[in-house]
């Protein structure tokens, strides 16, 4: 079916620090020439980091998006585009709760927002963690809250927690582990 679709140009409108903004020109099955919008990104990376005593590790910040504090996973973006993504859940577990770990498994991977935008995020699982020290960005103001997964489940199911990539993990981590 994607060859019925035939991108004729991408054109860069507005180049920003984690995001490039493009307008796309498609042909589109009909025929017609349609204008899309296309948000580019290098990709991110997550983590759910696990307690030796089961409980999940959560980032509190604030969200200029949405002008308000979220609880989530510890996530940044990657560097570069090339950089792995288990290096990059490792480095933001550490910089964001103070924790790292020697061994972290990959869970899943997810795309954000498949209707304009390539963000693609792969969330890990860190578990045996060994405390370290928090190394926030100069605009990062991070508290780091601990919960069991029951009690985050049900901060999903009330919409307290409505980050996607924090749902998809939470969830995927309840279903593979059992929890």
């Amino acid at each position: 079916m994607a060859e019925e679709f035939k991108r004729l140009s991408r054109d860069l409108v507005q180049k920003g620090a984690i995001i490039d903004y493009y307008q796309d020109t498609v042909q589109v099955p009909n025929g017609n020439v349609v204008k899309w919008d296309f948000i580019g990104h290098k990709g991110a990376a997550a983590v759910v980091p696990v307690t030796a005593d089961g409980k999940i590790l959560m980032v509190r910040q604030y969200r200029n998006a949405l002008d308000r504090y979220t609880l989530e996973i510890p996530a940044g973006g990657l560097n570069g585009a090339d950089e792995p993504t288990k290096t990059a859940a490792a480095r933001e577990l550490e910089e964001e709760t103070g924790f790292r770990c020697e061994n972290i498994e990959f869970l899943v991977s997810i795309y954000t927002t498949v209707a304009f935008c390539n963000e693609k995020i792969d969330i890990y699982v860190a578990k045996d963690l060994i405390q370290s020290c928090q190394n926030l960005d100069e605009d990062e103001f991070i508290n780091v809250e601990a919960y069991t997964v029951e009690e985050l489940k049900d901060m999903i199911y009330s919409g307290t927690i409505q980050d996607s990539k924090t749902i998809c993990a939470i969830m995927t981590y309840a279903s593979k582990y059992s929890v």
